[in-house]
Formats: C-alpha cells, sequence, structure tokens
C-alpha cells in the first residue's frame, strides 16, 4: 500500500498485510517504516487506525514541530521526529483516548443534554395560552389554535405548541430553532426541554407571563443514560398509526425531494460555520492556506464515510462532492 507521512510528507510504497486489510484511504497509522535495500515494510504497528477526522490534531502537532526548527529554513526529517518522539507519542495517546471516550451530546446551543420536565398548575387553559403563544415565535395565534381541542361549548380543552426561537447560531438556514414543547390541558401544563440551562429559562418565562395563574408544582430531570436505562412505553394504536402515516409520507417522492433540498441548503451552509476543529475558521476561510485545506479534506472525508451507514430504508443524504467544488476541492483520493 502507498502511505505518506503527514509530518515530513515523505511517500512510500509499503509491503504488507494485516494493517492493508483494514485501513482505508485517509487513516492515519502510527507506525515506523523500516526501509530495506529493495524492500519497505511496516516494522511496528499500533493496532488503531487513526480516522481522517483526527487528522487535524496531527495536523497542529506538524506546525509546532515546524515551529521548533523554523529558523532552519528546511523541513521536517526523520531526524527531527526521533528527537520529538516523546510530543509525537503523547499526540498519539490522546487520539486515542479520545476515540475510547464515551461521545458528549449537546442541544444546538452546545448544552449538555439534560432532559427536564416542567409542570404547572394552571387555572384556564385558554387564558394560559393567550399568555404563553408569544413563545412560538413565528407563528401566529390562529396558527396554533389548529392544534386545539374545544369542548361541545367551544372551551379549550387542550393545546400544544413548540417553544421556538428566530434562527439558529449553527444552522444559518433554519428560520426557526424548537426549544422545548408546552402541553396544557385540564388545569395543568407540562413543558419540556433538554437542557438544564433551557429548564431556567423557561420556567422563568412561563412564571413571568403567567404570573398568579400559573403556579410551579415539580421539575424532574433525566439525563441521557437515564433515559438510555429506562423501560419503553408500550407502543399504544395511536403512536403505531402516526408512525404508519409518517412511514407513508417518507415515501412520497415530492416529500422526499423537498427535504433533500433542504438538506442539501444545511450541508452547503457548512463551508461559512466556524468550526472548532479548524481553531474556529469557517472552511471557506481555512482553504485557503495548506495546512487549513488538508484538514478540511480530512473532515469531509470523514463525512463522506459517516454517510455510508445505513439509518433508515428513506434515509436522505447530502451531496458531500458539492462542497467539494464550492471549496474547489478535487474529489477524494483513491
Amino acid at each position: 500500500m502507498a502511505v505518506r507521512d503527514v509530518l515530513t510528507g515523505e511517500e512510500t510504497e509499503v509491503m504488507e498485510r494485516t494493517a492493508s486489510q483494514t485501513a482505508r484511504p485517509g487513516d492515519i497509522l502510527y507506525a515506523q517504516i523500516w526501509h530495506q535495500p529493495e524492500l519497505a515494510v511496516l516494522g511496528c504497528c499500533a493496532p488503531l487506525c487513526i480516522p481522517p477526522q483526527k487528522k487535524v490534531e496531527v495536523i497542529e502537532l506538524r506546525k509546532e514541530l515546524r515551529k521548533k526548527i523554523a529558523k532552519q529554513s528546511r523541513g521536517l526529517t526523520k531526524d527531527d521526529l526521533l528527537r520529538h518522539a516523546d510530543a509525537i507519542r503523547e499526540t498519539y495517546l490522546d487520539i486515542r483516548d479520545s476515540l475510547h471516550a464515551p461521545p458528549r451530546f449537546t442541544n444546538t446551543d452546545g448544552e449538555p443534554l439534560h432532559f427536564h420536565t416542567l409542570t404547572f398548575k394552571v387555572g384556564s387553559v385558554a387564558v394560559a395560552f393567550q399568555a404563553l403563544a408569544p413563545l412560538a415565535v413565528g407563528f401566529s395565534q390562529e396558527e396554533l389554535l389548529e392544534q386545539a381541542k374545544f369542548d361541545e361549548s367551544g372551551g379549550m380543552q387542550s393545546v400544544e405548541f413548540a417553544w421556538l426561537k428566530s434562527g439558529n447560531p449553527k444552522m444559518k438556514t433554519w428560520e426557526n430553532t424548537i426549544l422545548g414543547s408546552i402541553k396544557m390541558s385540564e388545569g395543568r401544563l407540562v413543558a419540556e426541554v433538554n437542557s438544564a440551562e433551557r429548564a431556567r429559562k423557561l420556567r422563568k418565562e412561563i412564571e413571568d407571563r403567567l404570573g398568579l395563574i400559573g403556579t410551579h408544582e415539580s421539575t424532574v430531570s433525566q439525563t441521557l443514560e437515564g433515559l438510555r436505562e429506562s423501560p419503553l412505553p408500550p407502543k399504544t394504536a395511536e403512536a403505531a398509526a402516526r408512525q404508519a402515516k409518517f412511514d407513508a409520507l417518507m415515501r412520497d417522492p415530492e416529500v422526499q425531494k423537498r427535504m433533500q433540498e433542504t438538506m442539501q441548503k444545511d450541508v452547503e451552509s457548512w463551508i461559512h460555520q466556524e468550526i472548532p476543529a479548524l481553531g474556529g475558521r469557517t472552511p471557506i476561510e481555512a482553504v485557503r492556506d495548506p495546512d487549513g485545506k488538508e484538514a478540511v479534506e480530512a473532515l469531509l472525508l470523514q463525512w463522506e464515510r459517516n454517510d455510508e451507514k445505513e439509518i433508515s430504508p428513506n434515509q436522505v443524504r447530502g451531496d458531500i462532492s458539492a462542497l467539494r467544488r464550492l471549496l474547489n476541492l478535487g474529489p477524494p483520493a483513491s
């Protein structure tokens, strides 16, 4: 297999068996090449293939090593790698540990997922609705009332709507962001959010808007781990009918087309987002220098790999090749 040293840029064709069966183009191996007169082999190789997404950290290491020899006006050599073997090994171990660490899930505001259910006692559902309807930013009361239920005399029995804010700091194409849900029925209000910070904000919003007509009764929280361990509630006939209706909708070619168009807008907006892995730069800024371009290409390769996984029969995928065209990048190396 052909390999290129990410630190020195040296390219070699290596005769190998085990590693070449598991490695894919774009993977990084922490290994040592032994050069014989007419043969190069991997003398030793760590068992972990480092995926493309972690190449950014190796590029940062390379930049640090280049700074150490900047006054010598030359590139990195094998002797430099030997002198800084401890730093290289430490980078590998940090990457290895991060790959084995549990994932950290956050909402679109970057807050850790921590599910909260807030319960309030309210007097009139209709009066509470009038006070809280403005929390559904971008929707009129008439639109929200389409989901409400009324008794025979026209009194409001229940209503449900989303707590929304305009736009989204990460997804520039989104018109609004769902922060939580609010349900009211029979003198009771139940609100659900997915972070402690949103729970604090929503409780204050509800209490300020309802005043004396609403009383906070309880707040119950649950972590993502706790939610996973909880037994799933039995599936009702109503839930099964909703799922069947949703599945049928997802098979509709027109719906698929609209979802594809929406997803593609989100995908293409990525080039204008500030990416932490790129040092807070946007991809369109990062590709202006060689190191940044290499980092962006690694992130795109990882994205393409992730899209290979089948999640559902009607899965909608974005066209990553469009990002390569927008960033003036070539196709991934074979």
